[in-house]
């Protein structure tokens, strides 16, 4: 019997809030890839018990993790391994048809952390 590989393929949400703003505005379009590991740096939709996040996710030298809001206004979520879950890692952006692409495997996407 063939298995669905449906939780494979990529997928859309449309950000609702401001917390990521200005690489994210609020009604953007971002297309997730399904994926349990991502490198620092990378755009990511998180569970921490029954919330799902959408953050930038940060490892620091000492191990530490966190998601951050790009919004300054927003404060930083600490992560403590095997109490949160990587979903899947933003690969694209959509703004009226202008689209930007990430790369959610190599460190800081080329984007500066806070």
């Amino acid at each position: 019997m063939p298995q669905d590989c449906s939780y494979n393929e990529l997928h859309p949400l449309q950000v609702l809030d401001d917390s990521m703003e200005p690489e994210f505005p609020k009604h953007c379009i971002i297309v997730i890839e399904p994926a349990e590991v991502c490198a620092t740096g990378a755009y990511v939709i998180a569970t921490i018990g029954d919330e799902r996040w959408f953050r930038q996710y940060v490892k620091d030298a000492g191990g530490g993790q966190k998601l951050m809001a790009v919004n300054p206004e927003y404060p930083e979520i600490p992560l403590e391994n095997g109490r949160f879950k990587i979903e899947g890692v933003v690969v694209q952006r959509n703004i009226r048809r202008k689209i930007k692409h990430y790369n959610p495997y190599r460190p800081n996407n080329g984007t500066a952390l806070q």
